[in-house]
C-alpha cells in the first residue's frame, strides 16, 4: 500500500499524525501542499470522494479571514478556486492509500485503516 499524507508540515495535527504513523512503522510519503500546491484534478477528486464540505477547513484561521464574499454561497467549484488559491484551507492532514481516503486525524481510526490489514 502507497501512502501519500498531505497536509502543512508545521501543523500541530500533522506532527500527531507523523508521530502515530512512524511509531507504528508505517512508510509514507509527504506532500506539503503548502509548499507544492495541489492540483485542481487532485482537489476534484478529493471533492468528489469525501464532498469538498470536508476538504475545505472551514474553522482554519485562513478561511475566517476571508473577506465574506469568498465565504458567501459556496459551491464545490468556489471552493476548489479558494483551496488552489490558499492551500492552508485544506483539511489535514489528508491521507490517500490507494485504496481510501481520510481527512483529519484520530488514533483510533488510524488503526482500523492500517493496522487492521
Amino acid at each position: 500500500m502507497t501512502i501519500t499524507i498531505y497536509g502543512i508540515k508545521n501543523c500541530d495535527t500533522m506532527k500527531k499524525a507523523f508521530t502515530w504513523l512512524d511509531s507504528h512503522g508505517i512508510a509514507y510519503e509527504f506532500h506539503d501542499y503548502k509548499k507544492l500546491g495541489v492540483s485542481k484534478a487532485k482537489l476534484t477528486a478529493w471533492c468528489q470522494a469525501a464532498g469538498w464540505e470536508k476538504v475545505l477547513n472551514r474553522a482554519g484561521p485562513t478561511f475566517r479571514k476571508q473577506p465574506d464574499e469568498a465565504k458567501e454561497n459556496l459551491t464545490q467549484a468556489k471552493a476548489i478556486a479558494l483551496m488552489i488559491s490558499n492551500p492552508s484551507m485544506i483539511k489535514r492532514p489528508l491521507v490517500e492509500t490507494g485504496t481510501a481516503l481520510e481527512l483529519g486525524f484520530k488514533p483510533e481510526r488510524y488503526a482500523e485503516i492500517f493496522t487492521a490489514k
